[in-house]
């Protein structure tokens, strides 16, 4: 591994931050709190006509060819603008989800108009045992007349309501099923979730017998467990990096604040007690920053130890950056605490995705299963 990133690397950084700074800072996550589709048209379109969306698809299909290192720099500019809408979920879980699991032709079908944002898709997966393994997969296909009839309800689907299709995780005979479903068909049911985070929207989809065709099973077979774990390790990796562009981001407003505000006459940034607290929130940064690129570096290279590496950067990330806006709401004082700052913001967004695709604890325990500390 390098330690440290090519110059072109540094430049998708850099416009990364500029444009999301620029066009879409946290006022607009702000605006976007009582919106029906918590996006635009025109924040999508941006998006898209700069290529992030297909940023890590392959470039015989419209996207760039980089890989997850690449994408987690952009992820983590999102997360320390709180972006709200589908951009996330889609890069980090929807297209690499279909990547791992679709033929030639259905990629061909599928990828270019997403890279493009024509289309948008979500990935249903989770249910009511909250798991993101086969192990929580109760969700049912069954083969009847040349395609299948699928019946089930998927839980904490990222941006279901604005989604054209939905690609579903459902439980065949011979292994998983990865279907690619119309958000339209007759019997599929999508409604709001109310989360504690308001700038992403989260759904419930339910399928009481739809029938679908043959075509819409994703590489026209069942996968192993080991296909979904591979495609959750991405998501976990894409989403320890919005955190700690989170918290980072939450640490520097910290920072500049306590340099203007005064107590005793001068301000608290001289006080030791707040330089050691904002030493100790650099620290947990820069440690989720670096397992984070690590453990994306691991799966770019498919290194054996990828797994273990994106549940290191996950229960870490999942620990330390909701500690770290935490502190950052605390060293604020009482403004910290008002709905009109912004910090209320990314508090809900890290608290969101501590849980999501398992807390620190599911983490800890996937590492010491992975290093043969229990059973």
């Amino acid at each position: 591994m390098d330690f440290g990133f090519s110059q072109e690397q540094e430049q998708l950084r850099a416009a990364a931050r500029e444009y999301l700074r620029t066009e879409l800072p946290a006022s607009f996550a702000r605006a976007m709190l009582e919106d029906a589709a918590g996006f635009t048209e025109e924040a999508w379109k941006g998006l898209s006509e700069l290529g992030w969306l297909g940023l890590t698809a392959p470039e015989r299909f419209g996207g760039s060819g980089l890989g997850l290192l690449d994408l987690v720099l952009v992820l983590e500019e999102a997360g320390a603008v709180a972006l709200p809408g589908p951009f996330v979920s889609t890069v980090s879980l929807s297209l690499p989800a279909i990547l791992a699991t679709a033929d030639e032709d259905q990629l061909g079908a599928l990828v270019p108009e997403i890279a493009t944002g024509v289309r948008r898709v979500a990935c249903a997966i989770a249910e009511r045992s909250g798991l993101w393994d086969a192990a929580g997969i109760a969700a049912t296909a069954r083969r009847d007349e040349g395609g299948y009839v699928l019946d089930g309800c998927k839980l904490f689907v990222p941006d279901a309501g604005v989604a054209d299709t939905i690609v579903l995780v459902a439980r065949l005979d011979d292994g998983l099923g990865f279907f690619a479903l119309p958000a339209t068909l007759p019997g599929l049911a999508v409604r709001p979730m109310q989360t504690v985070d308001l700038t992403r929207r989260l759904g419930a989809v339910t399928l009481e017998s739809v029938r679908v065709e043959s075509d819409c099973l994703l590489g026209r077979r069942a996968h192993g467990a080991s296909v979904l774990d591979r495609i959750i390790d991405t998501a976990k990796v894409g989403l320890a990096a919005e955190m700690t562009g989170a918290a980072e981001r939450a640490l520097t407003m910290t920072v500049e604040y306590a340099a203007v505000r005064e107590q005793f006459g001068r301000a608290i940034a001289t006080f030791q007690a707040i330089q050691h607290r904002c030493a100790d929130m650099k620290v947990d940064v820069e440690n989720a920053k670096s397992l984070t690129y690590f453990a994306a570096w691991a799966i770019d290279s498919g290194d054996p130890g990828a797994a273990l590496a994106a549940a290191m950067a996950k229960a870490f990330a999942s620990d330390a950056c909701p500690r770290v806006v935490a502190d950052a709401v605390q060293l604020h004082g009482g403004i910290g605490f008002t709905w009109e700052h912004d910090l209320h913001i990314y508090f809900k967004r890290v608290k969101a995705d501590e849980l999501t695709y398992g807390d620190a604890t599911a983490n800890r325990e996937q590492v010491a299963r992975s290093l043969e500390l229990v059973g």
